[in-house]
């Protein structure tokens, strides 16, 4: 026997909703933001430069 139809929201209805809402979102983001531009790094193409990430390498290589 059937359950009688409640008013509100099935899951049903909440399932089609979030599929469509979700890469509406995405869409949205991507489109409606100003882009951020990274500024441009002095490069010394003679060394390594120097970073958190390879003065943290170099500490670990350290024998």
């Amino acid at each position: 026997m059937r359950k009688p139809k409640e008013d509100g929201t099935s899951r049903r209805n909440f399932l089609k909703l979030a599929g469509t809402a979700a890469p509406a979102a995405v869409a949205a983001a991507a489109l409606g933001g100003s882009g951020a531009e990274a500024a441009d790094l002095p490069v010394d193409e003679t060394r390594i430069q120097d970073t958190a990430h390879t003065r943290a390498y170099l500490d670990s290589a350290r024998f």
